[in-house]
């Protein structure tokens, strides 16, 4: 039986990736910083785990507890919608050592069992931000992008070893907390600078007027990241949603 490790399963994206490697018949290991009853279904097949991506102590329990796993999806990030002037260096540290960092010290955990197994998958959630400039997402984009071309040069050197890397690129999915929770980190840090008052207001509206059926749902997400994990011959991109799909189409 097949085992995944996926970080970030509290809520939105990493919650339906659970579930949908355990609706496929899969050992799940399923991480989050506080570990929450009744989010998941109750399987033989699931582990539920403590884990926080910027803790080094945190990664080496988890991953002693997880044992061997097949595949590791790093889906644990923080979302931030600010001006570059309204973002802390404080702030910009915690998202880099989060989104980035933190998937680095993954993979960095699990690659000796991988190598010595010559096998094993990594599936790293991205975001089509990278794909153009954005309003508000400098510093989000930034650490997002950085996981892109990371994952692109890791791949190489793993590829010796039968190791595959993917990127999983999802749009906008307001079904999911991520944008709310990171508004709400904005106006925990102080909110947006009066001077970029009038490019806030502006993309709020055009989020208000995107089409209703373009955006992204977690089924989609946890769609992409199986072909991602179990298709060998999935592009290093592969776009998440309706959104994605066709921004990726048009970027190509």
């Amino acid at each position: 039986m097949n085992t995944v490790l996926i970080t970030g399963c509290s809520s939105g994206f990493g919650l339906d990736i659970a579930k949908f490697f355990l609706d496929k018949g899969w050992s799940v290991v399923a991480t989050m910083r506080t570990p929450r009853d009744g989010l998941l279904p109750v399987c033989d097949r699931l582990r539920v785990l403590p884990l926080d991506v910027t803790d080094a102590g945190s990664i080496r329990d988890a991953i002693e507890k997880a044992g061997p796993i097949d595949v590791l999806v790093n889906n644990a990030g923080i979302g931030w919608l600010n001006a570059l002037e309204g973002t802390s260096m404080a702030t910009a540290r915690e998202i880099f050592e989060t989104n980035t960092i933190g998937t680095m010290a993954m993979i960095q955990a699990v690659l000796p069992q991988f190598r010595a197994r010559r096998a094993g998958v990594i599936v790293n959630v991205s975001s089509t931000v990278t794909l153009r400039p954005l309003h508000l997402l400098s510093v989000y984009t930034a650490s997002k992008a950085a996981v892109n071309a990371f994952t692109e040069s890791l791949a190489l050197e793993l590829e010796p070893f039968n190791i595959r890397a993917r990127i999983v690129l999802p749009g906008r999915s307001p079904e999911t907390q991520f944008g709310a929770n990171a508004q709400g980190r904005v106006k925990d840090a102080g909110g947006y600078p009066e001077p970029y008052a009038q490019i806030v207001q502006d993309v709020f509206a055009r989020w208000a007027e995107a089409p209703a059926g373009l955006v992204t749902s977690s089924a989609a997400v946890a769609n992409a990241v199986w072909r991602a994990a179990t298709d060998p011959a999935c592009p290093m991109r592969l776009p998440a949603g309706a959104d994605a799909e066709a921004l990726m189409a048009g970027h190509q």
